[in-house]
């Protein structure tokens, strides 16, 4: 992993998906979704219990959605993207390395 885990969560069916630090930052970025800063509850929520769809294009990339009644504005939902890739553990062996691409 390129930057620390900030947290990890295991969605509706026991996938482990982590938020990095690198990603956190991305997503709370001026330019992306500042809003995002007060709802870190609600994107770990998205993914334990959110509904989750895969991508029609690319089948390692997962869309999380959930709704909520507490969101700033005029919003009604936290949408999060998930990739499930695989790294390599030390006896060689694939295991899922899924996290959170933005939000």
């Amino acid at each position: 992993m390129a930057s620390p885990v900030r947290w990890l969560e295991y969605d509706r069916t026991g996938n482990e998906i982590y938020l990095s630090q690198e990603r956190w930052e991305h997503i709370i970025a001026p330019e992306n979704h500042p809003e995002m800063a007060v709802c870190e509850d609600q994107l770990r929520g998205t993914i334990r219990l959110g509904r989750r769809k895969q991508d029609v294009l690319n089948s390692q990339k997962y869309v999380y959605t959930a709704s909520f009644d507490d969101l700033a504005e005029d919003n009604t939902h936290i949408v999060a993207i998930v990739l499930v890739r695989f790294r390599e553990d030390e006896m060689g062996q694939p295991v899922p390395n899924s996290y959170i691409v933005t939000a």
